[in-house]
């Protein structure tokens, strides 16, 4: 798995709270503070593009994994404190199809 995956993808506390529904709050969670790193449209930036399209040769289960433990000795640290991991799997679920189903 390259190093820069996801750096960054934690470097913000998570704004799920609010009245907004789950998904939107999701959707609000990938492109805010992921993209905080990554590129408020995902295509890079301190950290690499989240697109479906850059991360295809990922499975579900790898791309939740980076999402609640992070990546060693990089700057993507991880969310496990702060996100279930049903909730990590929605995220990586919606990284790799580029929409919430």
């Amino acid at each position: 798995m390259p190093r820069l995956f996801a750096i960054g993808l934690l470097c913000c506390t998570p704004a799920l709270a609010g009245e907004t529904s789950p998904s939107a709050d999701l959707v609000d969670l990938v492109h805010q503070d992921c993209g905080s790193c990554h590129g408020l449209t995902l295509k890079g930036g301190l950290g690499p593009d989240i697109r479906p399209q850059s991360l295809s040769h990922y499975d579900v289960e790898t791309l939740s994994t980076v999402v609640l433990d992070g990546i060693p000795e990089t700057a993507m640290p991880p969310w496990r404190p702060l996100m279930s991991e049903a909730d990590a799997k929605r995220v990586a679920e919606y990284l790799l199809q580029g929409e919430l189903k």
